[in-house]
């Protein structure tokens, strides 16, 4: 079973190699994550995270709290009652006997300066509203996230099967070589590199079974699945060009971001706080009234009175409070500057780089990839009749792998560029009304 050349070497005929090259792909194939028969619907995904992904959830919780807390702001402090007694004397009990023994009762409510309750519902109107902006922010990231794990999970699986089919090719240019060398016209070394590269893709393929491993994993957490739940192989979107132009993206963007919305809306809730610190100057007023219930002859008597708080120290409070509240502003209003210069910047490079993956995925598809298949199909004939070298093919080989793994990366790229587009724009592809159903 085994043949020698003029060097010495040995190499395995034709039947060995085929048996082991068939035991070493079973092998491979048994370690792998076999691809369930289901397909993966995009749609159904992005349902299924909006509905159940905790962040998304999460961040719906924040804002319920929000809201709760406007009218708690906006409500008077509690007001206070209490009572007490006045006895004369130590030895007995003297209420009805004396007209110094008395039951006391009062009532007490702080009513704050004017304005302030309403400023204190602004305030947290504001930062309920900055929270709800931030929670479409949350759901259009993890909308994105599943994008892009999906179209991660698409390419390794499109990578995995580009292998398989090289594989087989391989294996046509090892069957030339083995034939070659059995009739004597090439040298051992031929076959054993057709050999190599064909191990070598098996290599490969599992790498991107782990991939594929990975992708499932990180997708199942988006959705709130258990981390092993089974998942099917992600369809192939339609190609459609892509239309919206960089200036309508960037006004889109300025009206519809959520991020730059929930910044303005904290630019909003720290003008109000201004204008609250502000009003601290002003003092509140407590209002009080008394019964004193006598048992003597003396008439029951009652009292209203009034308290007012002095803002004495206002250098070391109020005003601190009210320079404290104008640097929170201005802080406020730098990063809503920085984040609109960031989203620009953000927008800019998604679509420069949707642009360039169109371009790209056109020269791999009409130039580089037709034109490799034609350079190999000749180059095999010219090798089977002895006109080319093997290395000539396989590198033919091996380029033709490398352009089409390469098209399908600018085309997922584009994808998830093209989803990262949509989250930095504010545009909501997917009707939010589903959620309900």
């Amino acid at each position: 079973m085994w043949m020698s050349n003029k060097h010495n070497r040995l190499v395995r005929c034709p039947v060995v190699q085929l048996v082991t090259g068939c035991w070493v792909l079973f092998f491979f194939l048994l370690l792998s994550h076999s691809a369930p028969a289901s397909e993966l619907v995009l749609q159904d995904l992005i349902r299924e995270a909006v509905n159940h992904s905790p962040e998304i959830q999460a961040a719906q919780a924040g804002v319920n709290a929000a809201q709760h807390k406007i009218p708690q702001v906006q409500a008077l402090p509690d007001p206070q009652v209490g009572f007490g007694y006045q006895n004369e004397g130590y030895n007995k009990y003297t209420w009805g006997d004396s007209n110094f023994a008395y039951w006391m009762f009062s009532a007490s409510q702080m009513v704050p300066f004017w304005g302030k309750r309403e400023l204190k519902g602004e305030m947290a109107t504001r930062d309920a509203e900055a929270l709800k902006a931030a929670s479409k922010g949350v759901l259009l990231k993890t909308i994105t996230r599943v994008k892009e794990l999906y179209f991660d999970l698409l390419l390794a699986y499109k990578n995995k099967g580009q292998i398989r089919d090289k594989t087989d090719l391989f294996a046509r240019v090892e069957e030339a070589a083995l034939a070659r060398y059995t009739s004597g016209m090439a040298p051992q070394q031929e076959a054993l590199m057709a050999q190599t590269e064909k191990y070598m893709l098996l290599e490969k393929e599992e790498m991107q079974n782990q991939k594929i491993q990975a992708a499932e994993g990180m997708l199942n957490t988006v959705l709130g699945r258990e981390v092993n739940s089974p998942l099917g192989r992600p369809q192939i979107p339609a190609y459609h060009p892509y239309t919206f132009q960089l200036e309508d993206l960037l006004q889109s963007a300025k009206e519809n971001s959520p991020e730059i919305k929930a910044k303005e809306k904290m630019v909003k809730g720290a003008e109000a706080k201004v204008r609250m610190a502000e009003k601290e100057y002003y003092p509140d007023f407590t209002l009080g009234a008394n019964l004193y219930k006598t048992g003597g002859s003396y008439q029951d008597m009652w009292s209203v009175t009034t308290q007012i708080n002095i803002p004495l120290f206002y250098e070391k409070k109020q005003r601190q409070g009210v320079l404290e509240a104008k640097a929170v502003l201005s802080q406020a209003k730098q990063e809503l500057l920085a984040s609109q210069n960031m989203l620009a910047s953000s927008l800019r490079d998604n679509y420069s780089m949707i642009k360039s993956a169109e371009k790209l995925m056109e020269l791999y598809k009409e130039g580089l990839i037709p034109k490799t298949v034609q350079d190999f199909q000749l180059a095999l004939a010219g090798y089977t009749v002895g006109k080319v070298e093997a290395i000539t093919v396989i590198n033919r080989l091996k380029a033709l792998l490398d352009f089409e793994l390469l098209y399908w990366t600018q085309f997922t790229e584009r994808q998830k560029a093209m989803a990262r587009m949509e989250a930095l724009a504010g545009i909501m592809d997917f009707n939010l009304e589903e959620k309900k159903n």
